[in-house]
Protein backbone atom coordinates (compact mmCIF):
# COMPACT_ATOMS: atom_id res chain seq x y z
CA UNK A 1 0.00 0.00 0.00
CA UNK A 2 1.03 3.29 -0.84
CA UNK A 3 1.88 5.40 1.49
CA UNK A 4 3.45 9.32 2.72
CA UNK A 5 4.34 10.72 5.58
CA UNK A 6 4.55 14.47 5.78
CA UNK A 7 6.62 16.61 8.21
CA UNK A 8 4.85 19.48 9.00
CA UNK A 9 5.43 22.98 11.15
CA UNK A 10 3.25 22.00 14.18
CA UNK A 11 2.89 26.27 15.20
CA UNK A 12 1.92 27.06 11.83
CA UNK A 13 -1.07 23.99 10.96
CA UNK A 14 -2.27 23.95 14.45
CA UNK A 15 -4.41 27.38 13.89
CA UNK A 16 -5.50 25.96 10.44
CA UNK A 17 -6.87 22.72 12.36
CA UNK A 18 -9.00 25.12 14.35
CA UNK A 19 -10.23 26.77 11.31
CA UNK A 20 -10.69 23.37 9.92
CA UNK A 21 -12.66 22.15 12.74
CA UNK A 22 -15.06 25.44 13.05
CA UNK A 23 -15.47 25.13 9.54
CA UNK A 24 -16.73 21.39 9.85
CA UNK A 25 -18.62 22.05 12.57
CA UNK A 26 -21.07 24.73 10.92
CA UNK A 27 -20.80 21.86 8.25
CA UNK A 28 -23.22 19.70 10.23
CA UNK A 29 -26.42 20.11 9.07
CA UNK A 30 -25.89 20.99 5.18
CA UNK A 31 -24.07 19.69 2.23
CA UNK A 32 -20.55 22.03 1.22
CA UNK A 33 -22.12 21.76 -2.17
CA UNK A 34 -25.95 21.50 -2.45
CA UNK A 35 -27.05 18.93 -4.64
CA UNK A 36 -30.62 19.64 -6.57
CA UNK A 37 -33.09 16.99 -5.36
CA UNK A 38 -35.70 18.49 -6.17
CA UNK A 39 -36.90 15.28 -9.00
CA UNK A 40 -36.59 12.87 -6.29
CA UNK A 41 -39.52 12.00 -3.68
CA UNK A 42 -39.61 14.12 -0.23
CA UNK A 43 -39.07 11.12 1.92
CA UNK A 44 -36.13 9.85 -0.43
CA UNK A 45 -34.90 13.19 -0.53
CA UNK A 46 -34.52 13.59 2.84
CA UNK A 47 -32.74 10.60 3.27
CA UNK A 48 -30.36 10.83 0.90
CA UNK A 49 -29.72 14.25 1.94
CA UNK A 50 -28.80 13.18 5.31
CA UNK A 51 -26.77 9.82 4.35
CA UNK A 52 -24.30 12.62 2.07
CA UNK A 53 -24.60 15.06 5.07
CA UNK A 54 -23.30 12.23 7.30
CA UNK A 55 -20.43 11.04 5.07
CA UNK A 56 -19.43 14.71 3.98
CA UNK A 57 -18.80 14.87 8.18
CA UNK A 58 -17.42 11.15 8.48
CA UNK A 59 -14.80 12.30 5.95
CA UNK A 60 -13.99 15.62 7.81
CA UNK A 61 -13.88 13.79 11.01
CA UNK A 62 -11.42 11.41 9.26
CA UNK A 63 -9.35 14.48 7.84
CA UNK A 64 -9.02 15.84 11.46
CA UNK A 65 -8.32 12.47 13.39
CA UNK A 66 -5.25 12.36 11.11
CA UNK A 67 -3.78 15.54 12.96
CA UNK A 68 -4.03 13.56 16.24
CA UNK A 69 -1.60 12.95 19.81
CA UNK A 70 1.41 11.30 17.75
CA UNK A 71 1.01 14.23 15.18
CA UNK A 72 1.88 16.92 17.90
CA UNK A 73 4.05 14.95 19.73
CA UNK A 74 6.05 14.41 16.29
CA UNK A 75 4.54 16.93 13.40
CA UNK A 76 4.32 13.80 11.19
CA UNK A 77 0.77 13.01 9.26
CA UNK A 78 0.55 10.20 7.54
CA UNK A 79 -1.50 9.83 4.32
CA UNK A 80 -2.56 6.61 2.78
CA UNK A 81 -4.21 4.65 -0.36
CA UNK A 82 -6.92 4.11 2.37
CA UNK A 83 -7.49 7.45 3.27
CA UNK A 84 -7.14 9.07 0.15
CA UNK A 85 -10.62 9.44 -1.11
CA UNK A 86 -12.19 10.82 2.27
CA UNK A 87 -9.04 13.24 2.18
CA UNK A 88 -10.08 14.84 -1.30
CA UNK A 89 -13.40 14.35 -0.36
CA UNK A 90 -13.15 16.61 3.37
CA UNK A 91 -10.74 19.36 1.72
CA UNK A 92 -12.39 20.05 -0.75
CA UNK A 93 -15.67 20.34 1.51
CA UNK A 94 -14.24 22.62 4.18
CA UNK A 95 -12.11 24.92 1.28
CA UNK A 96 -15.80 25.28 -0.56
CA UNK A 97 -17.35 26.33 2.79
CA UNK A 98 -14.42 28.61 3.48
CA UNK A 99 -14.33 29.83 0.27
CA UNK A 100 -18.59 30.90 0.43
CA UNK A 101 -18.66 31.86 4.09
CA UNK A 102 -14.81 33.65 4.32
CA UNK A 103 -13.27 34.13 1.18
CA UNK A 104 -16.38 35.14 -1.09
CA UNK A 105 -14.75 38.42 -2.17
CA UNK A 106 -11.58 36.99 -3.92
CA UNK A 107 -12.44 35.87 -7.30
CA UNK A 108 -11.46 31.95 -7.89
CA UNK A 109 -8.39 32.83 -9.69
CA UNK A 110 -7.04 34.56 -6.45
CA UNK A 111 -7.60 31.72 -4.30
CA UNK A 112 -6.42 28.89 -6.97
CA UNK A 113 -2.82 30.45 -7.58
CA UNK A 114 -2.43 32.32 -3.80
CA UNK A 115 -1.33 35.35 -5.32
CA UNK A 116 -2.40 37.86 -2.44
CA UNK A 117 -0.87 39.95 -0.16
CA UNK A 118 -1.11 38.27 3.21
CA UNK A 119 0.06 41.52 5.03
CA UNK A 120 -2.40 43.36 3.75
CA UNK A 121 -5.18 40.47 5.34
CA UNK A 122 -7.61 41.00 8.52
CA UNK A 123 -6.23 38.05 10.82
CA UNK A 124 -9.18 36.35 10.64
CA UNK A 125 -9.37 36.01 6.98
CA UNK A 126 -5.17 35.69 6.59
CA UNK A 127 -6.07 32.46 9.15
CA UNK A 128 -8.76 31.48 6.45
CA UNK A 129 -6.96 31.71 3.58
CA UNK A 130 -3.97 30.23 4.95
CA UNK A 131 -6.04 27.15 5.70
CA UNK A 132 -7.50 27.47 1.76
CA UNK A 133 -4.51 26.85 0.99
CA UNK A 134 -3.15 24.17 2.99
CA UNK A 135 -6.21 22.10 2.35
CA UNK A 136 -5.20 22.79 -1.36
CA UNK A 137 -1.75 21.34 -0.88
CA UNK A 138 -2.51 18.37 0.79
CA UNK A 139 -5.03 17.68 -1.87
CA UNK A 140 -2.14 18.15 -4.39
CA UNK A 141 0.11 15.74 -2.62
CA UNK A 142 -2.67 13.04 -1.85
CA UNK A 143 -3.35 13.50 -6.34
CA UNK A 144 0.22 13.36 -6.81
CA UNK A 145 1.06 10.59 -4.71
CA UNK A 146 -1.48 8.24 -3.92
CA UNK A 147 -3.96 9.33 -6.67
CA UNK A 148 -1.45 8.75 -9.97
CA UNK A 149 -4.75 8.18 -12.70
CA UNK A 150 -5.94 11.71 -11.55
CA UNK A 151 -2.22 13.27 -11.92
CA UNK A 152 -1.87 11.97 -15.75
CA UNK A 153 -5.60 13.39 -16.52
Amino acid sequence: MKRIEVKLSLGVVAPLLDVVKAVGDSLDDELAAPVALEQIDKDLRSEWRDELIAAQNGDVRNLLALFDSEFFASGVVNFDEDNADAILRSCAAVRLRLRERHLSVFADEVLETGEVLLEEMAEPERRHFMCYLFLATVQELVIEHLEPSLSDE
